[in-house]
Order: C-alpha cells, then sequence, then structure tokens
C-alpha cells in the first residue's frame, strides 16, 4: 500500500467532521450585513447599508501568545477564544472604531473535534460580546514527527516542569478584526492636551500579556502546579487566575464615542500600561498615574513577590489592573464615566495629561518611564 496524508499525521476526517460541529456556532455571530455562509473561500461583508460619508476601515491581527500553553496544559479549550478577539477587537476601538466583522486561524498539533469545537465556541462568544461577526477562518493540522513527541516525552519524564502539557495538545490561535469608523471621528494622540484627565478601565486579571514571565515566575521559580492556590489563602488556582478570560471593552467604549470625544484611547496589552500610555502621548505632554485610584489584583502582587520584580518592571510588562485607559477632557470625564458604568465597567479617573516630554509617571510607585 502507499503511503497517505493520515499516516503523515493529518486526519481529514476528523477535520471535516470539526467544520460541520462549529457551523452553528458560527452562525450565530452573524450580522445582517453578513452574505451566504461559512465554507467559502472568502467571507462576504456588505457595507453599503452604512451611512457613513467618509468611512475608514481599520484593520487589526494578534493572538493569544503563550498563555496558549496554559490552557493546552490545563485542559481548559473553551474560552481563549475570547482572549483572541478581546486581543483584535479593542486595538480597533482606540481608533474610533466599530468592529464589524472577524476571522480566526487555528492550527493545531492533533486535530481533536471537541476541543476544535471548544475552541471556536470562545472565539464565537467573544464575537457576541464585541458584536461583530466571525465571518470565517482556517484550522490547519500540524503534526509532530513520531521522534519528536517521543523525545519531548522523554525530556519531561526527566524534568516535571516540562511536564505541564502534552506536545500534541499544542495550538496556536491568530485572529483578524476589521471595523469602521467615520473620518472626522478618527481617534489619535494627536488632541491630547495638559490638563485632559485619564479613565481608567478594570482588568481583573492578567488579559493575554507578561504570560512568559508569569508562567517562568508561578512554574519555575515557585514551583507550583495549575491546581495548587493561585496565591496563600486564594480559593481559586493557578489555572483558574491564569486563564481568566479577557474583559472585551469596545461595545462600552463605542457607546463613549457616542456621548463624548475622546482624545485618546490605549489598549493595555504587550508592553504594560507603560509601553501602550506612552504611544498616545506627544513628546510635549506626560501622563501622571495615580495608583491609588484603582484596585491592582492581588494576582500582580503575588507574581512581583515570587521573583522580587522591580516595579518598573511590572509596569512595563503587566496592566496592573487596567485593560484600557481613555483621555477625555476634564469637562467630559464625569459622562465618560458614568456611560462606561452603566456598560458595566467600574470606570474611574486614574490620573491626568500635564506638559511633559512624552514620560509615564506614576505617583504612588515613584516610576518615571
Amino acid at each position: 500500500m502507499g503511503e497517505s496524508y493520515e499516516a503523515a499525521g493529518v486526519d481529514i476526517a476528523a477535520g471535516e467532521e470539526a467544520v460541520q460541529s462549529i457551523k452553528q456556532q458560527v452562525r450565530s455571530t452573524f450580522r445582517p450585513e453578513v452574505i451566504g455562509d461559512i465554507g467559502g473561500f472568502g467571507g462576504l461583508f456588505d457595507f453599503s447599508r452604512h451611512g457613513y460619508k467618509k468611512p475608514l476601515l481599520v484593520s487589526s491581527t494578534d493572538g493569544v501568545g503563550t498563555k496558549a500553553f496554559v490552557a493546552a496544559a490545563a485542559g481548559r479549550f473553551n474560552t481563549i477564544g475570547i482572549d483572541l478577539v478581546a486581543m483584535c477587537v479593542d486595538d480597533l476601538v482606540c481608533q474610533g472604531a466599530e468592529p464589524l466583522f472577524m476571522l480566526d486561524y487555528i492550527s493545531v498539533r492533533k486535530l481533536h473535534s471537541q476541543r476544535m469545537e471548544q475552541l471556536v465556541e470562545g472565539v464565537v462568544d467573544g464575537c457576541r460580546q464585541a458584536g461583530c461577526a466571525l465571518i470565517g477562518g482556517e484550522m490547519a493540522e500540524h503534526p509532530l514527527p513520531t521522534q519528536v513527541v517521543e523525545g519531548l516525552a522523554k525530556a519531561a519524564a526527566a524534568d516535571s516542569r516540562l511536564a505541564l502539557h502534552h506536545p500534541q495538545d499544542e495550538f496556536e490561535l491568530v485572529g483578524f478584526a476589521v471595523g469602521v469608523v467615520e473620518r472626522s471621528k478618527l481617534v489619535g494622540g494627536q488632541k491630547v492636551q495638559p490638563g485632559n484627565t485619564l479613565i481608567g478601565l478594570p482588568s481583573p486579571g492578567l488579559r493575554c500579556n507578561g504570560y512568559s514571565l508569569a508562567r517562568k515566575l508561578y512554574f519555575e521559580v515557585a514551583e507550583r502546579g495549575l491546581d495548587d492556590p493561585a496565591w496563600e489563602g486564594s480559593n481559586h488556582s493557578v489555572a483558574d487566575e491564569l486563564l481568566l478570560p479577557s474583559v472585551i471593552y469596545s461595545p462600552a467604549v463605542c457607546d463613549v464615542l457616542a456621548k463624548v470625544e475622546a482624545r485618546a484611547i490605549a489598549h493595555i496589552t504587550g508592553g504594560g500600561l507603560v509601553g501602550n500610555l506612552a504611544r498616545v502621548l506627544s513628546d510635549k505632554t506626560d501622563a501622571i498615574v495615580d495608583e491609588s485610584c484603582w484596585e491592582v489584583p492581588e494576582v500582580f502582587a503575588e507574581l512581583q513577590r515570587i521573583g522580587d520584580v522591580p516595579d518598573v518592571q511590572m509596569a512595563k510588562v503587566f496592566n496592573l489592573g487596567l485593560g484600557m485607559v481613555m483621555v477625555v477632557s476634564e469637562k467630559d470625564a464625569t459622562k465618560a464615566i458614568d456611560s462606561l458604568r452603566a456598560s458595566g465597567h467600574r470606570a474611574t479617573v486614574v490620573g491626568h495629561i500635564s506638559k511633559g516630554t512624552g514620560k509615564i509617571k506614576f505617583l504612588n510607585r515613584g516610576i518615571t518611564r
């Protein structure tokens, strides 16, 4: 008998079963503008029904990073898709854009129909929260050679820290989103001025960022397992904490933008609070951040304790409890906060803009970057 695709490690039947199992989930995200069904060579979206005068399409692509390793190790695949949607659509809204549609790409070592259904379930859940349609995607099976799997298994047997996941459970999850904004309402950093107010939207956990350091601290430095308490006295596990889904802010922020003008919006992702807030500053303004204005989740204090991580490093890597920061005029701050709270976010003033040289200054931690 000749060789086959199946013998090479790719299960075509499992792939077809996975596609059939997710169709109804994906259809549940469709907006009225979606044309056709999934399964074509491209997703169709009718833009003519939008009454924009000078529309700008805004696009964003991202992934879930090494948070995927934690999901694979814990065997929990049904929420990480929410993180993917959050990473993409919350970038769009930083320019004032309403998310319209999204596509995803899932690569796995070994295709299991149920696991694939769980991954897509998370993406679908995220798209529903964001109000955008999942109009297409791709799933691919990239098997590891047998000798590689055997070698990794031997290494894991020799070092328990490597046994946190099985190589065949690994996956890659990335996405691409498109939104639209009227040109006259495009949000940037050009309008940021001294006296503007910083409004923070809380994040209960790490979102998708800083996981390489968080994993090292929990699993290598502290030598904890996924089922161990996240910190002393905690009633939930390390896995529970690290797999907490990202909050999706875009619908609430879009509601605010219908009421007030945002001078700038920063999505706090890779680069932490420092790196992302700096992206909306000019070389003539500083952001003065007062950490006493919001509750910093315990996980950040625990990570800092485990590794004796300097304050500057914490602010450069993690969101420290703020997933998004909006810059508005002082007169609009109350209206913006009321709108965000009506949408379920415990938004609060976290600082202000002053004259400066493009730096971020933390009042409580004494950090200047």
